[in-house]
């Protein structure tokens, strides 16, 4: 009989420490959110893939201005992997380790991401995917422009060419880019409605711009391959910076102005290779917008206040909070309208070369 008395004892025991211990794990979670919301001062941490491309210098300029516009004694801690994942990975660690309330991620590779972002979400760290998405569960915000479209515009200002001979290559960015398979479902619906066939398609590693320079010089220099690069009516090329190789390349090769290029992201050098008749488009996106929203969102979840985000971006079984801004295609028609007049580039940087035809200095007011 005592000794069933000090087995029910013993086994109350360990319910009462395990109750014990769940309610006090509880509250050392509890304590550490209210800690975070209560916080007089934040700090967000922001994860870049690489500097090379201008354009993510402005997300990121833009994006500190905000938050201090938000919180003058907010502290952002900015990091570059310089394209190395491995160090992307390193630089999230060292944000975490900074105790960092929000972490904003340009992501290298989502996949390889998962680890770190596992240790990020159990220090109840908010994890927001800018521009491109990072695929996992507990991801609190992708917030991107509409690839779709982008996709698609770039197709349609190539259409707009007349495309003689209905071919056209595609040169992208990473296939690990949720991005470059998004604008490449854009770009291939229009161009099947429009009879025109994608002859070949090239991933650049890592947005590597050389890469695709390389792979237009391979192209060349095999015979039959290069009948199909003088067979062909345009190039899409995943951004302006790979349009800039390649438009070299072109150049080198005496078909610059036979082939067609498109762009995106509204480089400077594309903007101005644009008006001068080298480059058909490119896309602008407001990324001042992009980089303010997500500094607004940042801010608000790193103060704990309530956000709600009704759209949802469906990948596979995961549904993620999205936000979605929209695109605008460039071309030397509404150059001015778009680019200059938003004060993206100013008129004297884009027309450094001249070629401001009367057509379009009718339509100039100063």
């Amino acid at each position: 009989m005592k000794k069933k008395i000090y087995i029910v004892c013993a086994a109350l025991l360990l319910v009462i420490i395990a109750v014990v211990g769940l309610q006090k794990n509880n509250e050392v979670k509890n304590n550490k959110s209210a800690k975070r919301n209560k916080a007089d001062k934040i700090t967000i941490g922001f994860s870049f893939d690489t500097f090379l491309v201008d354009r993510w210098k402005k997300d990121r300029d833009v994006f500190v201005s905000k938050i201090k516009d938000c919180d003058s004694s907010a502290d952002v801690i900015v990091k570059n992997a310089n394209g190395n994942v491995e160090r992307q990975i390193d630089n999230i660690e060292y944000l975490i380790d900074k105790k960092v309330d929000v972490l904003v991620i340009v992501s290298i590779d989502s996949e390889k991401l998962k680890g770190v972002i596992k240790k990020a979400k159990k220090e109840n760290i908010k994890i927001i995917a800018y521009d491109r998405l990072i695929r996992d569960p507990e991801v609190d915000l992708y917030i991107t422009f509409d690839n779709k479209q982008v996709g698609k515009s770039m197709a349609r200002a190539l259409c707009n060419e007349g495309l003689p001979r209905k071919k056209v290559l595609m040169i992208a960015g990473p296939k690990e880019d949720n991005n470059v398979s998004t604008v490449e479902e854009g770009f291939k619906e229009v161009m099947k409605e429009n009879g025109v066939e994608i002859v070949d398609k090239h991933y650049t590693e890592n947005w590597n711009a050389d890469d695709a320079a390389d792979y237009i010089k391979n192209l060349y220099e095999d015979e039959e391959k290069r009948k199909m690069l003088e067979s062909i009516d345009g190039i899409m090329c995943g951004n302006d910076n790979i349009a800039t190789t390649v438009i070299t390349k072109l150049s080198e090769l005496k078909l610059v102005g036979k082939i067609k290029v498109v762009g995106q992201d509204a480089d400077l050098d594309a903007c101005q290779r644009i008006v001068e008749g080298i480059q058909v488009m490119t896309v602008y996106k407001e990324v001042e917008k992009l980089a303010e929203t997500a500094a607004e969102y940042a801010y608000k979840f790193a103060k704990g206040i309530k956000v709600k985000i009704t759209e949802r971006y469906k990948d596979g079984d995961i549904d993620y909070p999205y936000v979605c801004l929209e695109t605008i295609p460039v071309t030397k028609k509404n150059m001015e309208e778009v680019i200059i007049s938003s004060g993206f580039h100013s008129r004297d940087e884009v027309y450094v070369n001249g070629y401001l035809d009367e057509e379009i200095s009718e339509n100039i007011t100063e």
